[in-house]
């Protein structure tokens, strides 16, 4: 053994120390193994979209004792990814309505029901046609409330949205404030009346700023950077639908979201109300 660590230029204690710890590097080495199947198949059942953030938040509700900076090694030595943000294309048209912006960028709130955020966005189809989705999210949890879906960007796209939201609630909103940008639709007085008729106050940001309407433009870069199958956009209208349809209810009761401590939506709401009631 002294002439062959000779030869190799190895230290005869070097030798030995490898030895001994050979156990404990064939553990890490299997325990790393399985590590990489469970992100593996959390990756997968995000549809592919989870990084290394959320992965770490889903693994340690299962249970697991694990650091982010490891998840993000093996994510990174197996060339597992998660999708990154796009940008979006602009389909705002200006309203001529003047509306108070009632939440100055303040995208957060201390119960549900207390403001919500609208948008839409454009959803691209072979041949160079579009689906347009306008939704309704609850600030408090960023729980989808309401969404409509429809060839068209007429004001009845956001009164559907926000008529689906009003349900989901029970009909039970008076004193939601409604935030959005100053598109168009949601400055019409079709969708003032339905407001109006529902005790909901109105509120828009400025002029072209993203930033005062940014939990709904998370949410719609969220969607586009999860399902959108490349820039070409989907190959009929039905597809569409269908992985719209399908991520809506992932995003609700699974996607982990960072501002709620990495909890799904309706979880995150479905807490909340326990520990209230438990206080």
């Amino acid at each position: 053994m002294k002439r062959l660590c000779t030869v190799l230029n190895l230290s005869r204690s070097g030798f030995y120390q490898w030895l001994e710890t050979a156990p404990a590097r064939a553990a890490r080495k299997a325990a790393d193994a399985a590590l990489t199947r469970h992100i593996r198949k959390i990756h997968t059942e995000s549809g592919k979209t989870y990084g290394a953030k959320r992965i770490t938040a889903e693994l340690r509700e299962g249970g697991a004792m694990v650091n982010r900076k490891r998840v993000e090694r093996l994510m990174r030595q197996h060339g597992i990814q998660g999708r990154r943000l796009k940008r979006r294309n602009r389909t705002t048209v200006p309203a001529a309505q003047a509306v108070p912006d009632l939440l100055r960028r303040n995208f957060t709130a201390a119960a549900p029901d207390r403001a919500w955020v609208g948008d839409i966005t454009y959803l691209p189809i072979t041949g160079g046609k579009f689906l347009y989705l306008a939704t309704v999210l609850d600030v408090f949890s960023r729980r989808l409330l309401g969404w409509s879906m429809a060839d068209h960007m007429r004001a009845e796209l956001v009164t559907d949205a926000l008529n689906a939201a009003i349900r989901t609630r029970g009909g039970r909103v008076d004193g939601v404030i409604f935030h959005s940008d100053h598109g168009a639709q949601h400055g019409s007085k079709t969708f003032a009346d339905a407001c109006h008729q529902a005790g909901i106050r109105r509120s828009m940001g400025a002029v072209g700023t993203s930033a005062d309407n940014a939990a709904a433009e998370s949410f719609f870069a969220s969607l586009e950077r999860e399902i959108l199958p490349g820039r070409r956009g989907w190959p009929t209208a039905r597809a569409a639908r269908l992985a719209v349809f399908r991520w809506l209810g992932f995003y609700n009761h699974q996607h982990r979201h960072s501002t709620i401590g990495y909890l799904a939506p309706v979880a995150f709401e479905q807490r909340s109300t326990t520990l209230a009631i438990a206080a």
